[in-house]
C-alpha cells in the first residue's frame, strides 16, 4: 500500500479533464455529478480542467493525463465517448465502449444476464413501428415502461391499467423508439456499487411515492436511504454476488451501481447496471464507499489511478503515468 503521502504526491503531478453536461436528458445531474467531481480532485493537489459538453464535439487539452467521465446518458453512458477517447489516446475513468453500449441499452443487457443465467424480470420488447400492445397484457399488471436506452428513471411509468399502457409509452416514446415492458416485482429496492472488483455495502432503497421515480432521486426528502441495507447475511451476500456478477459478465470496469429488487418471495432479480452512476458526494456509490471506509476526495482519485495504471500496462512502456502511485 502506498502512502497517503506519496498518493498525495503523485496526484500532484496530473492534470485531469472531468468531462460533463453533454447533451441527453440528464445533463443537470451530470452538471451536479460533474462539480462534485472538480472540487474532489482539486483538494487532491491535481490540475482539474472542468469541461461542459454541449454537443457531441467538443475539444480536450493536448497535455490532459486523463479523463474523468461524468456524463449520464446518451453520448456519455452509451460508449460514444468513450470510443472518441479511445480513438484520440485519451485514458478515462470507467469502462469501455462496448461494455458501457451494452450496459446502457436495456434490452442488450437483458438478453446478456439471460445468457449468464442472471435473474431479471420477464419482459417484452416493442417499437413504434410495432406496437401491439395487447400482447403486453400477459406480463400482468402492474409492469414497468422505459426507454431502452436512458437513465435516472427518465420516461419511466408503472402502469397498473391496460387502458393505461397507451400513455406510459407515448411518454417513453419521447426518449427512445425503442421500449421494454418490464413485469413489475413487488419487493424492496436494493442496490449495489462496484468498485475495483469488489462489491461496496448493499444500500436499500425506500421511495415515498409509487417507485424510485427521476424527481424522487433528485428531490430532497422524497427517498430514505439505508446504509448498510437491514438485510439477513446471506442476502447480503447473495446481492453482492449476484450484482458483481452482471457487472463482470457485461465486461464493465472500474466501477458501477447494480440495481436489484428482493422480491416479497426471497427471490432477487437484477434491473440494470449504471456504469456512471451519480457522482455527487450524496449519491448511491459514493454513501456505499463512505460506509466501507474510502472517502469521497479518495474515491475519485483511485478511479483516476485505475485508468493511468490501465493505460500503462496497455502501453507498456514508461511513461508519465507509469510514474504515478499505484492504486491502494
Amino acid at each position: 500500500m502506498v502512502p497517503i503521502s506519496g498518493r498525495k504526491a503523485a496526484m500532484k503531478r496530473l492534470k485531469i479533464a472531468v468531462l460533463m453536461g453533454g447533451p441527453s436528458a440528464e445533463r443537470s445531474v451530470s452538471l451536479r455529478s460533474g462539480a462534485a467531481v472538480v472540487n474532489a480532485l482539486t483538494t487532491t493537489g491535481a490540475k482539474v480542467v472542468p469541461i461542459d459538453i454541449q454537443e457531441q464535439q467538443f475539444a480536450m487539452p493536448s497535455d490532459v493525463d486523463v479523463a474523468f467521465i461524468a456524463l449520464h446518458g446518451t453520448f456519455g453512458e452509451d460508449g460514444t465517448v468513450q470510443r472518441i477517447l479511445e480513438d484520440g489516446g485519451i485514458a478515462y475513468t470507467g469502462s469501455g465502449p462496448d461494455a458501457s453500449a451494452s450496459a446502457f441499452d436495456k434490452i442488450a443487457a437483458k438478453a446478456r444476464f439471460e445468457l449468464a443465467a442472471i435473474p431479471t424480470p420477464e419482459y417484452e420488447i416493442f417499437d413504434q413501428a410495432h406496437s401491439d400492445l395487447t400482447r403486453l397484457a400477459s406480463l400482468g399488471f402492474p409492469l414497468v415502461v422505459k426507454p431502452a436506452r436512458q437513465g435516472s428513471s427518465v420516461g419511466v411509468s408503472v402502469v397498473h391499467e391496460e387502458v393505461d399502457l397507451e400513455e406510459a409509452c407515448q411518454i417513453a416514446w419521447q426518449y427512445d423508439k425503442r421500449l421494454l415492458a418490464e413485469q413489475y416485482v413487488r419487493g424492496r429496492e436494493l442496490t449495489v456499487g462496484i468498485f475495483d472488483g469488489r462489491a461496496l455495502p448493499v444500500v436499500e432503497i425506500r421511495p415515498k411515492h409509487d417507485f424510485f421515480t427521476y424527481e424522487a432521486k433528485y428531490t430532497k426528502g422524497q427517498t430514505d436511504y439505508l446504509v448498510p441495507a437491514p438485510l439477513e447475511g446471506n442476502i447480503e451476500a447473495k446481492a453482492k454476488a449476484l450484482a458483481l456478477r452482471a457487472h463482470d459478465f457485461l465486461g464493465c470496469r472500474d466501477f458501477s451501481r447494480v440495481d436489484l429488487i428482493l422480491a416479497e418471495n426471497g427471490k432477487l432479480f437484477v434491473l440494470e447496471v449504471n456504469t456512471i452512476p451519480g457522482f455527487t458526494e450524496t449519491s448511491l456509490v459514493p454513501r456505499a464507499a463512505r460506509a466501507a471506509g474510502i472517502e469521497f476526495q479518495d474515491l475519485c482519485a483511485r478511479l483516476v489511478q485505475l485508468a493511468l495504471a490501465r493505460r500503462a500496462s496497455s502501453v507498456g512502456a514508461p511513461t508519465r503515468e507509469t510514474e504515478t502511485a499505484p492504486v491502494s
